[in-house]
C-alpha cells in the first residue's frame, strides 16, 4: 500500500498579483510604453486582418486568437519597428504573478510520516454540504473542470484517478504541450484537491467537493507562480473548445487574476462563455476596501467568488478580511454587473492536497474558487440538460438561501462583500 504522509500548515497570502488572479495571482499590468528596454517583448497585435497577417508572416506567433489578434515575442528592433506601424495595435502581453503572501503554497512546513491526512473532510467542504458530520462527499459525474493554474501532482493519491487530461501553457519552446503540468509550486494541486479530491483508492484521504469530476490539469504559470496573460487566454478559450469537441459540460476554475482588466482575458472568457462553459475566478485578496476586485473575477461572464472565514458573526460566516469587495452602488439590486462579487465560499484555513503527496492548509479566495467550482460541477452532473447560464442562475439560488451578514460590507441581501451570498449543496 502507498504511504500517506502529511505536513504542516502553510499559510497562503491573501492578496494577489498577475496581472491574473490566483490569490495567488495578481499583479500590475505593465505598459507597452514603459520601462527600460529590453532585449525581448512579448506582445500582443492586433489590426487589419491584412496587416495581422503581414506582421505574423514576419515574426510567427505564439497563439493566434483570431479577430482578436495574435501574440509573439520580439526583439526590441522589432518592437520598435511595430510601435511605429500605424496600422497595427501593439501592447505589451501582461506578466501574472502569485501574490508573495500566497507563494507559501509550497510545502515548507515540518513533514510527519502518517497514513492518513489529519482531516477527510476539511471544514470548507462540510460547510458547502451543510454537514458537520459527513464522512465521504459525492457528485460530478461526466463534469470537466478546467483548472488554469501552475499544474497539478498527478500522483497524488487522491486526485490521480481524476486526472483526464494535462497541458502545460507556459513553455518557451512550444506553445502547448500535451501530457505535461508538472506543479513545482504546489497551488495548483491544493485547489484541485479542494475541487474533486476523491480520498483516493484506499478511502483513507481527503475528499473534495465533487469527487466524481474530471480534471483538465492546464498549467498556464511557471513553478515560480507567474506567467503570461496570453497563455492563460489561450488555456481558457482551449478548454472551452475542448467541451465543444468532446460535447460535453466545462466548468473553467481560476484561482488567479489582476487588478487590472486585460484585454486578451476578457476576450477568451466572453469566447468561453458563449461557448458553453461556465467560468469561475477568484475575487482577489485585497479587501476589505470596495472596488478592489480582481479581473478575471470581476467580468461580467464570470462569476466572482468572494472568502469566508470559518468564523460565525451576525448569525451566519464571515467575509475575511482580506476578500477583495466589490462595488457598493450596485449593491441589492441581484444583476451582475462588472465589479460585481457574485457568490461566497470557504476561502480561510483550506485543508487540501499538496504536490509532495502530502496534505497542507492554504487562505485565499484562490481557496474559495474551487468550493464553487466543484460545487457547479456537482449540480450540473445532476442537471446534464442545463446550460452554463441556467446553471448559474441556480447557483445565485441557492447563494440566496444563505444570506452572508458578517464581515466588512456585508449586509442582508445582495451586497458588495458576499454577493448573492453562500451557494451549498443544501
Amino acid at each position: 500500500m502507498k504511504k500517506r504522509r502529511v505536513f504542516g500548515s502553510a499559510l497562503l497570502s491573501l492578496a494577489m498579483g498577475i496581472s491574473v488572479f490566483a490569490t495567488g495571482a495578481f499583479g500590475q499590468q505593465a505598459s507597452a510604453h514603459q520601462g527600460p528596454e529590453k532585449d525581448t517583448y512579448r506582445v500582443h497585435i492586433m489590426g487589419p486582418q491584412a496587416e495581422q497577417a503581414k506582421a505574423k508572416s514576419a515574426y510567427g506567433y505564439r497563439w493566434d486568437f483570431g479577430s482578436d489578434g495574435f501574440t509573439t515575442t520580439v526583439n526590441s528592433k522589432q518592437y520598435q519597428a511595430l510601435l511605429n506601424n500605424k496600422n497595427l495595435k501593439i501592447e505589451e502581453v501582461s506578466k501574472v504573478a502569485l501574490d508573495s503572501r500566497e507563494q507559501a503554497a509550497s510545502p515548507k512546513g515540518v513533514s510527519i510520516e502518517s497514513t492518513t491526512p489529519t482531516q477527510q473532510v476539511p471544514w470548507g467542504i462540510k460547510a458547502i454540504y451543510n454537514d458537520s458530520t459527513i464522512t465521504k462527499t459525492s457528485g460530478g459525474d461526466g463534469i470537466k473542470v478546467a483548472v488554469l493554474d501552475t499544474g497539478v501532482y498527478k500522483s497524488h493519491i487522491d486526485l490521480t484517478d481524476n486526472v483526464e487530461q494535462c497541458k502545460d501553457f507556459t513553455q518557451t519552446s512550444s506553445s502547448m504541450v500535451n501530457g505535461s503540468c508538472n506543479d513545482g509550486h504546489g497551488h495548483g494541486t491544493h485547489v484541485s484537491g479542494t475541487v474533486l479530491a476523491d480520498g483516493g483508492y484506499d478511502g483513507l484521504g481527503i475528499y473534495g467537493v465533487a469527487p466524481q469530476a474530471e480534471l483538465w490539469a492546464y498549467k498556464v504559470l511557471t513553478d515560480s507562480g507567474s506567467g503570461y496573460s496570453d497563455d492563460i487566454s489561450a488555456g481558457i478559450r482551449h478548454a472551452a473548445d475542448e467541451g465543444t469537441r468532446l460535447g460535453v459540460k466545462v466548468v473553467i476554475s481560476m484561482s488567479l487574476g489582476s487588478s487590472t482588466k486585460d484585454s486578451m482575458i476578457a476576450s477568451a472568457v466572453d469566447y468561453a462563455y458563449s461557448k458553453g462553459a461556465l467560468v469561475v475566478a477568484a475575487a482577489g485578496n485585497s479587501g476589505p476596501n470596495a472596488n478592489t476586485i480582481g479581473y478575471p473575477g470581476a467580468l461580467v461572464n464570470a462569476v466572482a467568488v468572494a472568502a469566508l472565514e470559518n468564523v460565525q458573526s451576525n448569525g451566519t460566516y464571515r467575509v475575511a478580511d482580506f476578500s477583495s469587495r466589490g462595488n457598493p452602488n450596485t449593491d441589492g439590486d441581484y444583476v451582475i454587473q462588472e465589479k460585481d462579487i457574485e457568490v461566497s465560499a470557504p476561502g480561510t484555513s483550506i485543508y487540501s492536497t499538496a504536490n509532495d503527496g502530502n496534505y497542507t492548509t492554504m487562505s485565499g479566495t484562490s481557496m474559495a474558487t474551487p468550493h464553487v467550482s466543484g460545487l457547479a460541477a456537482k449540480i450540473w452532473s445532476a442537471n446534464k440538460t442545463w446550460t452554463n447560464t441556467q446553471l448559474r442562475s441556480e447557483l445565485q439560488r441557492r447563494a440566496k438561501l444563505y444570506d452572508i451578514k458578517g464581515g466588512t460590507g456585508a449586509t442582508t441581501g445582495d451586497d458588495y462583500a458576499s454577493g448573492f451570498g453562500f451557494a451549498r449543496v443544501k
